[in-house]
């Protein structure tokens, strides 16, 4: 997949079937636009475009409400190449860029610079100055213009939105089994591992400590979860917390025990995908209760692993 940063950068080599938004965490509604783009693409020999916008349009017009990302740019866009897009497209926004009105960027960006022969819009998006590039307008200034433009319908699940504030929100309440049926994959963060307090050595449960690159994670609590060590999805079981037995920390730490693992893997970029909840966090009498409880939290996270479900989707994580 071709990656441009804005769009006087893109070297446009064929017409567009093309889509817009931020697509943060890629859910099940964005995977449904990219299909659409990436399939009609196909159909009209033209290149499947996804123009996405960083940092987030709240996060400048409004950052006292800004939502946390479920992504960081670099996984936003590897999923874009998972899902069959050609091309991306990214565009700074910024104050100059949220001012310019709408039909200039149909026309000019659109229609010129990227010759787009399709536009496929998610439910409710809207860009330009006053969010005045909605699908009325783009189907309007289609007509004139001599392209086709479409909204794609929202998708629902279990009578819900599939929305990236309803996953932010399942998140928050450990609920990563249903996040999981939303996204079409497992939700997962990314980080550096950095050297802890190496209390799990001395226990007989080392942990990676993962400093995420991810905004979001899960509520506080342990989980089932599998973790990419060389090229391959290994079983692990992870803590999200402020480690209360021993020191309350502020700032939550993720950690991970990978099972069937002593390798060195500091200063490595670790990734960790979020499978089933075990328990909520909670403050131990002592370093030997702690062992007991992880041992039985182990115990629990092998008889998930055992499931042939389970088995199967780390197969093809």
């Amino acid at each position: 997949m071709k990656i441009f940063h804005g769009t006087d950068n893109a070297n446009i080599q064929k017409p567009t079937v093309l889509t817009l938004g931020v697509f943060d965490g890629l859910h099940l509604g964005h995977q449904r636009i990219m299909h659409t783009v990436v399939e009609r693409a196909r159909v009209a020999d033209a290149a499947a475009t996804a123009i996405t916008f960083d940092p987030h349009p709240r996060s400048v017009l409004h950052p006292d409400t800004a939502p946390p990302l479920l992504q960081t740019l670099d996984q936003r866009l590897a999923n874009f190449e998972v899902l069959g897009i050609d091309q991306a497209i990214v565009i700074q926004f910024d104050e100059e860029f949220a001012g310019q009105p709408a039909e200039i960027f149909i026309s000019e960006i659109i229609h010129e610079r990227l010759q787009a022969v399709e536009v496929h819009l998610g439910k409710d998006f809207a860009f330009g100055k006053g969010r005045g590039g909605n699908i009325d307008l783009l189907r309007q200034m289609s007509k004139e213009l001599g392209f086709f433009a479409d909204e794609v319908p929202e998708l629902r699940l279990r009578g819900q939105r599939v929305s990236s504030s309803k996953i932010r929100s399942l998140l928050a309440e450990g609920k990563v089994n249903l996040v999981r049926r939303m996204l079409d994959r497992p939700y997962g963060v990314e980080g550096v591992i950095e050297r802890g307090a190496r209390r799990g050595h001395t226990i007989g449960f080392p942990t990676a400590n993962l400093k995420p690159h991810n905004r979001v994670i899960p509520k506080f609590g342990v989980y089932a979860t599998a973790t990419l060590v060389d090229g391959v999805w290994r079983r692990s079981i992870t803590n999200i917390g402020v480690r209360p037995t021993f020191e309350n920390d502020v700032e939550p730490s993720i950690e991970t025990y990978i099972f069937d693992f002593d390798g060195d893997l500091y200063g490595d970029v670790l990734r960790v995908r979020f499978l089933h909840r075990i328990r909520d966090e909670r403050k131990f009498n002592g370093i030997e209760e702690l062992r007991t409880q992880i041992e039985r939290d182990t115990a629990r996270a092998s008889n998930y692993f055992r499931h042939e479900g389970v088995r199967n989707m780390l197969d093809v994580l």
